[in-house]
């Protein structure tokens, strides 16, 4: 304690006025930093918007509402997180969760668009379930991890596969199933170039690199003559900005067959990204948020017309740039509906600069096959069917499907069934009633 000393009036004010100007320059280095972190998050992942809508196309969704409805989910999610949890995360479709919609619930089912729409709100609704109940934690103690990483790898080689395909660089074989594409066509030799160009920049860490790998591999189709002439953008008497989501098919057993690897994927996927985003910024405290804030984006997107949103692996992107709040999600939002007006140009990009980044994301999903245990072959074995089936049925439901039936029955197989919990054991009887349902015509 100090005797003898008193602070006048004048002083105290001008104590507060110090404070409140540092406070105010510490807001203005905040937004600043924080802005900076968005901008640089946003332009790692705005080729989400090319990408996913060509996926999208294939599922029966014209190419510019694909992008509309991509460029929408994006922001919205984007605005969640910052709102909500006030994290630095970046919300975009998901890579591989995209292909499970297109290629698998709806083009595999027969389902038209607006039915799958319908899964995914469902599937969404189940993951918004896990994220405000113990159920979550549950599920993540339940599913073995073996299980978990195989479906990330085999869902890399899916993407991959589709990537070669866009690029031409396979085609259907004439005595095989597939084979390699002509080396002297323009799009092979375009898809290669392009290729190589997005190795270049990915392995040296230039910021941005898959957008620079598409403007590249745009201009590059250009001179090879691969590239269309701009689109016509968006009328807004054209464009349906919400979707009605088509439930005419969920009383049937093959909606629900759809819906379980789809809220699976999305369950455990965005687990394991948003552990290790907030791991990276030290603020696991707001797991439970961004979680939850997740799940309420891939809500959304059921009525934006696009598959659901995902806590983007590149947000790490963001943490990195000095991304440490919401502030940066909400930069990405207003940059992400500012995309808007460029989706003449973008609709240009060809699926020979598509397909390079779909071949790279794919394999950076097929890094986590180090976590399985191969090994042990109870682990091993299932994880090694759902990796190959994947991309050999052309179906993600279908891969998961083999494994999951395999993981018991090789468990019980060398006398430890003790390691099985509840819920393998019921999902591996549900695919497996599915598979003797379509057995006999059902």
């Amino acid at each position: 304690m100090f005797v003898g000393y008193s602070v006048t009036g004048r002083e105290r004010d001008n104590f507060i006025e110090e404070i409140e100007m540092f406070n105010h320059q510490n807001k203005q280095i905040s937004w600043k930093k924080e802005g900076l972190a968005g901008l640089i998050g946003y332009f790692t992942t705005v080729y989400i918007v090319a990408v996913n809508s060509q996926i999208l196309e294939s599922a029966g969704l014209p190419l510019e509402s694909g992008m509309v409805a991509t460029i929408l989910a994006s922001a919205i999610g984007c605005l969640i997180m910052a709102i909500y949890a006030d994290a630095p995360m970046v919300l975009i479709p998901g890579m591989g969760v995209n292909a499970l919609f297109a290629y698998s619930i709806v083009e595999g089912t027969g389902m038209d668009f607006k039915e799958g729409l319908a899964v995914v709100i469902v599937a969404s609704l189940i993951f918004l379930i896990t994220a405000f109940t113990r159920l979550g934690d549950w599920l993540k103690h339940a599913i073995p991890s073996s299980l978990k990483h195989a479906i990330t790898v085999g869902l890399g080689l899916f993407l991959t596969l589709i990537g070669l395909e866009k690029g031409g660089l396979v085609v259907k074989g004439e005595h095989s199933l597939i084979t390699l594409g002509s080396p002297s066509s323009m799009m092979v030799i375009t898809s290669i170039v392009t290729l190589f160009i997005g190795i270049f920049l990915f392995t040296r860490n230039v910021p941005g690199n898959f957008l620079v790998t598409m403007i590249a591999g745009t201009i590059l189709a250009h001179f090879t003559g691969l590239l269309d002439e701009p689109g016509k953008g968006i009328s807004i008497s054209e464009q349906s900005w919400v979707f009605m989501p088509d439930f005419s098919s969920i009383g049937q057993f093959e909606f629900w067959m759809a819906v379980f690897p789809l809220a699976i994927v999305l369950i455990f996927e965005n687990m394991g990204l948003i552990h290790g985003q907030l791991d990276m910024l030290n603020q696991e405290n707001k797991f439970k948020r961004s979680y939850q804030a997740t799940a309420f984006s891939a809500l959304t997107t059921g009525f934006l017309g696009t598959s659901p949103t995902v806590s983007s692996a590149e947000s790490a992107a963001v943490i990195a740039s000095g991304g440490k709040t919401g502030k940066s999600a909400l930069t990405m939002a207003v940059l992400f509906l500012g995309t808007l007006f460029f989706i003449p140009w973008i609709s240009m990009v060809p699926s020979t600069a598509i397909a390079p980044i779909l071949i790279i994301v794919g394999s950076l999903m097929v890094q986590n096959i180090k976590e399985i245990p191969f090994d042990q072959l109870s682990e091993a074995m299932p994880a090694f069917l759902i990796i190959v089936m994947i991309p050999f049925t052309y179906s993600i439901a279908d891969g998961m499907a083999f494994g999951f039936i395999a993981y018991p029955i090789v468990k019980f197989a060398i006398g430890k069934q003790r390691e099985l919990s509840t819920p393998v054991v019921l999902i591996a009887m549900v695919f497996l009633i599915e598979f003797i349902m379509r057995s006999l015509g059902h």
